[in-house]
């Protein structure tokens, strides 16, 4: 896939709301640095877990390889960030998801991660379902399933 901008709110579709909370802040009184993983992580787990139907794949998870966040500019409490979810590039068992974290209408950071399909009895990676890459490759930005979720 070509490089996206993930500081431009338009790459993406699909949102997830998250809360800032008080606790979120450092003593230079802004959010601190550890507050925008929390804030991937929900914008992933909200993102990735839509993508897998329990019936049609049963044992099939996800695990997290890699998180990569890029501070942008400072952030306040309180507030909503708003976590753009996409996909940037698929391999034989992982997918590249990119973020953009949107407080007041700024991009304040982006992220990247890396997670892999894992089988949760055998304790193994698998391949990515045929038709999860189907889905993911027609439509990166999942944009029927788009909107905010919270």
């Amino acid at each position: 896939m070509p490089d996206i901008d993930l500081t431009n709110r338009d790459n993406f579709a699909y949102f997830t709301n998250v809360t800032t909370r008080y606790s979120d802040q450092d003593e230079l009184g802004h959010i601190n640095n550890c507050s925008y993983v929390a804030y991937v992580e929900a914008g992933r787990v909200q993102f990735l877990s839509g993508l897998l139907n329990r019936d049609i794949h049963p044992g099939i998870d996800f695990i997290l390889a890699r998180v990569v966040i890029n501070y942008i500019r400072e952030s306040y409490y309180p507030g909503i960030i708003e976590v753009g979810s996409r996909i940037l590039a698929l391999g034989t068992k992982s997918v590249t998801t990119g973020y953009g974290l949107f407080k007041d209408s700024l991009c304040v950071a982006t992220g990247e991660s890396v997670t892999i399909f894992f089988e949760v009895e055998s304790r193994s990676t698998i391949e990515i379902p045929i038709d999860i890459r189907a889905a993911l490759e027609a439509n990166p930005k999942q944009a029927h399933r788009a909107g905010t979720s919270q």
